[in-house]
């Protein structure tokens, strides 16, 4: 018995840096690993653009997977091209492309130069954070569709979705930042007047004391009317919901500081604390624009028209074929679905050989194959040649749109004040408020003539604004750094969730591991070069990922002619050579035994003339450093893997993840959701990390969702975070830094305490004036930010996510 292995030249190519599985393309001394790759190297030498090279090393895509000529041909339909035209005339079109596979500066370079491969083109800018690029066009001399085949022929196809015939996308709300703005030009200017009664100012130039404070009761008006009304809103909300937030003592503060320094200019009795109102304002929406800007490019609410193509040939009934758009498929249409397409609605297969990948959907990673008759769901992709479907249900009606519509599938207001910030505010208000009554009490019996000092230097001195802003810039600062690392959290609430997680649960296909099998092995009697080739003219007949996973595997070229060649859906194929019987298949289909033991892990058996050689062992291929991560996890967590797949890699996965660890196979989407719901009924922290529309539920039922994709904005269904796939193994250091988040905040917190403490016990007593107390509270705020800032940066450096 003998167990062999495949072997792969190790030579790069140096269009996209994969390897060269066999003999590589050499052009100009340089290899390649496709015609395809190939093919783009000679469109940028011609055009004198191989400059794309030098700025970054291999950095174009694999051109390995051609694109279908027509593909684009929906962009010849006016109705569809208006939908994503941005400007048009009769002299230019303007456009935006969104273009996953940007990822360098090569990339940014290249596509900014697309004029000189086609004069059509007047410019082209790009977005590289958004991943889109900009185009102008004229349409005399270039069309849309020739727009995205040129695209497509650099290794930069456009990804299109149906959810783009919906309107445009939504603009990016700057309200913050216009707000952040108003309240920065204001505050600098009322500092600048403010300078005089700082240093003091000559009795003869007492005249322009009055004009500066004049200056800033105008400038105070923007601030207080328009940039501070996030924080009214915050207050509002909370009060009709019956308990009070950060933002309520907040609001005092700047309506009692507002309304106390108007009084001042006004009777002429000082200079007002508008430098102080300026300042906080202006720094608490620096801190809410810090933390939204780190997400704000990202979509976290698909629905499942983001899933789909924006258009689908129909094949008329004179047999022409038209592209139309999903919105206008009908029952009873047929529609022609080629080699990894998605199918937009319930159907009966009526022409061909489906073999159906439904592991976005079901989380099976093995594809399904039907037979002529047979209904294939929506949401399927069609992994052989093409086929013709008629459709059964419209798009709005099919498996896939109930699917995401399902009402256990929505959960609303997972995050509705739950943050330990809100609670410690609730409690900060109440006695802030009880002080500042005490304290106007004690002074009116006593003093009347200091009720109004104190209790102004109170709530200026005492307002939770260092608890809100630390809170804020921490947020924000280590959303930045799960950002730079490609964890984009929905919000700053998230970050919390993540740090209280005591239970994470994992998918399979496609989260742990890569979709479809990358690890061949062969476990049986040694195969002469004759059996290898009998063996590959057989598995060649199949569209089988599995047959063609074997030719793979053999890597022996063969031109033996099949005869009596069959393929028996479900058990395997079998076929005729010289006088050989070759067969391919399940155990029980090979050796036509009656045994219905099942194998534990997926294998393919061959037997010739009903000898059974041996047979291929296939395994998923798991993501890289999984197993590391899996272990830096055991004991500090409990562990599951949930998966709508097969239990061929139980063990596997039992050993990997330990004997504690929960292993569930065969999970439909409610299993997913049902299961995460039993354990938040037993108190459970659950975090769910999965890729796929069958996880949806999931994600959003748990208390963090965190959606694997190999691309940030590609296929990743609505969740609480979006992590790019390779950055999986960092895991438990995204956790430590979300833990961190609490204590930095709970520090700042005390500190500003402390802070408060002394600040209050002097206001209370009347021995510090609402001037002394206005300039101590942006000097306290600003010393807690410093404190909060560093320390994020410093768990970053130390868990080794501040090196990018």
């Amino acid at each position: 018995m003998s167990k062999t292995s495949g072997a792969a030249v190790a030579q790069s190519c140096y269009h996209c840096g994969e390897e060269c599985t066999s003999k590589p393309i050499i052009v100009d001394d340089k290899p390649f690993c496709c015609d395809g790759c190939k093919m783009v190297y000679d469109i940028l030498n011609k055009n004198g653009l191989c400059d794309y090279y030098s700025i970054s090393k291999n950095p174009g895509a694999s051109q390995r997977i051609k694109v279908r000529e027509d593909k684009f041909s929906f962009l010849d339909d006016a109705d569809i091209a208006r939908t994503l035209i941005n400007f048009q005339d009769n002299n230019e079109t303007h456009v935006s492309f969104y273009l996953p596979q940007m990822h360098c500066s090569s990339c940014l370079w290249l596509l900014e130069n697309l004029y000189r491969i086609n004069p059509g083109i007047a410019s082209s800018k790009v977005d590289f954070t958004r991943k889109e690029a900009y185009i102008v066009f004229s349409p005399s001399k270039i069309t849309i569709r020739q727009v995205a085949e040129l695209l497509t022929s650099i290794g930069y196809e456009p990804y299109i979705s149906f959810n783009d015939l919906n309107g445009k996308k939504p603009r990016a709300d700057k309200s913050k930042v216009y707000k952040m703005g108003v309240a920065g030009f204001c505050f600098a200017n009322i500092m600048l007047f403010s300078f005089p009664e700082y240093l003091g100012i000559d009795a003869k130039d007492a005249n322009l004391a009055s004009t500066f404070r004049l200056f800033n009761v105008i400038l105070s008006l923007p601030i207080v009317f328009y940039s501070a009304t996030e924080f009214y809103t915050g207050a509002w909300k909370s009060l009709k919901y019956g308990f009070l937030n950060i933002h309520a003592p907040i609001v005092v503060a700047i309506v009692v500081t507002f309304l106390r320094s108007i009084y001042e200019v006004a009777t002429g009795t000082g200079a007002g604390f508008f430098d102080s109102l300026a300042g906080i304002v202006f720094f608490m929406l620096v801190g809410r624009v810090i933390q939204s800007k780190t997400f704000d490019q990202l979509n976290f609410e698909r629905d499942y028209t983001s899933y789909f193509p924006i258009a689908v040939t129909r094949v008329n009934k004179d047999g022409t074929e038209q592209s139309l758009t999903l919105p206008d498929i009908r029952l009873d249409d047929t529609l022609l679905i080629h080699n990894e397409e998605l199918i937009p609605a319930d159907g009966i297969l009526t022409k061909g050989k489906a073999l159906i990948d439904y592991s976005f959907v079901t989380g099976e990673s093995m594809p399904v194959v039907k037979e002529m008759g047979e209904i294939i769901y929506a949401g399927g992709k069609q992994m052989g040649g093409n086929i013709e479907v008629l459709v059964i249900k419209e798009v709005a009606q099919s498996y896939l749109t109930r699917l995401w519509n399902r009402d256990e599938l929505k959960v609303t207001n997972k995050y509705e004040e739950k943050s330990f910030v809100h609670l410690l505010a609730r409690y900060f208000t109440v006695i802030l408020f009880a002080i500042t009554a005490v304290t106007a009490a004690y002074w009116y019996f006593n003093d009347p003539a200091k009720i109004w000092p104190s209790v102004t230097a109170v709530l200026i001195v005492a307002c939770p604004c260092a608890l809100l802003l630390c809170n804020t810039f921490t947020n924000g600062n280590i959303l930045r750094i799960l950002g730079k690392n490609n964890l984009y959290l929905r919000n700053a609430q998230a970050i919390e969730e993540i740090g209280n997680v005591d239970y994470i649960i994992f998918d399979k296909t496609g989260t742990l591991t890569s979709y479809g099998y990358q690890h061949v092995s062969y476990d049986g009697k040694d195969l002469t070069y004759i059996m290898k080739q009998q063996l590959v003219a057989v598995a060649s007949q199949s569209t089988h990922p599995m047959s063609k996973a074997i030719v793979s595997f053999l890597e022996t070229k063969t031109t033996i002619t099949v005869h009596a060649y069959k393929e028996v859906p479900g058990k395997g194929i079998e076929g005729i050579i010289a006088d050989d019987f070759i067969t391919i298949g399940s155990r029980s289909f090979v050796s036509g035994s009656s045994n219905k033991t099942e194998d534990q892990e997926s294998v393919v058996y061959v037997a010739i003339n009903n000898k059974v050689l041996g047979k291929f062992i296939f395994k998923n291929h798991y993501r890289r450093d999984v197993p590391a991560m899996i272990r830096s996890l055991q004991g500090k967590y409990d562990l599951a893997v949930i998966s709508g797949d097969n239990s061929g890699e139980r063990q596997a996965l039992q050993d990997m993840l330990g004997f504690d660890a929960h292993l569930v196979f065969n999970q439909k989407p409610e299993d997913k959701l049902e299961a995460v719901k039993r354990l938040q009924q037993q108190g459970r922290k659950v975090m769910m990390i999965g890729d796929g529309l069958n996880d949806a539920g999931a994600l959003k039922q748990a208390d963090v969702g965190i959606a694997v994709t190999e691309n940030s904005n590609n296929f990743s269904p609505a969740a609480d975070g979006i992590m790019e796939a390779n950055q999986l193994p960092r895991l438990l250091q995204f956790i430590k830094v979300c833990k961190a988040n609490k204590v930095i905040v709970w520090a700042a917190f005390i500190t500003s305490i402390l802070y408060n403490l002394v600040g209050i016990g002097i206001s209370v007593q009347g021995l510090m004036s609402p001037m002394i107390a206005a300039i101590l509270m942006p000097c306290m705020s600003l010393s807690v930010l410093a404190i909060t800032y560093g320390c994020s940066n410093l768990v970053g450096w130390r868990l080794r996510l501040n090196s990018k």
